[in-house]
This record gives C-alpha cells, sequence and structure tokens, in this order.
C-alpha cells in the first residue's frame, strides 16, 4: 500500500521503512506485538498524514512499537482526536475528511517542517514511507466449560 501512495504522489525514490497497524480497537492496546508476540515498547514517531484536498499534516506521536517487527501501532482515536482539534478552529470543514498517514519522518524534518522551515513539497520528498498499512483482528481469549461425556 505505501508503494502505490508513493507513486500516486509522484515519488518512489523515498525509503521505505515500518510497518503501520492504525489501531480501531478502543479497548485493545497491544501491548504485545500482533505479529510477534513480543512486548511492544513506547516511541515517539513523527507521523505524515495527508488529509482530503490535499492537506498535510505533520504528528509527533508516541506509539507502541516491536522493534523486531518494525511494527508501528498507533491508536486510531488519538490520531483523529489530535486532527479534529487542530483543525476545528483553524480549518473546521476538513474535521472529519478522509486521511492517510503515509509515513515518519527525521527529527530534525519534523522540526523544521512544525515551524514552517520546511514547504509541504521538501516535506514529501524527506517522508519514509511505511512498508505496508496491517490490520488485525483482535479475538478476544474467553473461558468455555468443558464439555463432559
Amino acid at each position: 500500500m505505501a508503494r502505490k501512495t508513493a507513486k500516486r504522489l509522484g515519488i518512489t525514490e523515498n525509503p521505505e521503512k515500518y510497518y503501520l497497524f492504525l489501531n480501531p480497537y478502543e479497548e485493545y492496546r497491544f501491548t504485545k506485538c500482533p505479529k510477534c508476540d513480543k512486548k511492544t515498547k513506547i516511541r515517539k514517531f513523527p507521523l505524515v498524514i495527508t488529509i482530503k484536498p490535499g492537506m498535510l499534516f505533520l504528528l509527533n506521536k508516541s506509539c507502541k512499537f516491536c522493534e523486531k517487527c518494525q511494527l508501528i501501532i498507533a491508536r486510531q482515536r488519538e490520531v483523529e482526536g489530535f486532527m479534529a482539534f487542530e483543525f476545528s478552529s483553524v480549518n473546521p470543514e476538513i474535521v472529519g475528511n478522509d486521511y492517510l498517514v503515509i509515513g515518519t519522518l527525521e527529527r530534525k524534518d519534523w522540526q523544521g517542517g512544525s515551524r514552517g522551515l520546511i514547504s509541504p513539497q521538501e516535506i514529501l520528498e524527506k517522508v519514509i514511507f511505511f512498508k505496508d498499512h496491517l490490520e488485525f483482528e483482535v479475538i478476544p481469549a474467553r473461558w468455555e466449560l468443558e464439555k463432559s461425556e
């Protein structure tokens, strides 16, 4: 999915790193990686988000991270909450529009972009795109009575 995004934006030379899981489950925090079952850590990532029509949003967000799988797990509700808060007073007509978290930035590039020192086009040239966007289905554990014969 990330390659398609990069091509759609006209940028194909950008490196790809990490996988992203935008966690839609409010009640599941993913303290263990859903791929390898290893304990996740908390790490801040400068996320790059495109919002229709043609807006770019930079968010420095604490996410769960599995080093082994290179998987970033960001809580969907938090990401959407930050976007709604940011745009509700500045540009309220885009609140609730479709968006895509396309990748991350190096910290220095995020700082320059958030301060307005780097143009949106330069940010897109520096984006480290995700290798893929993953989805996981949660199957809650439950107790069952053993059937007696």
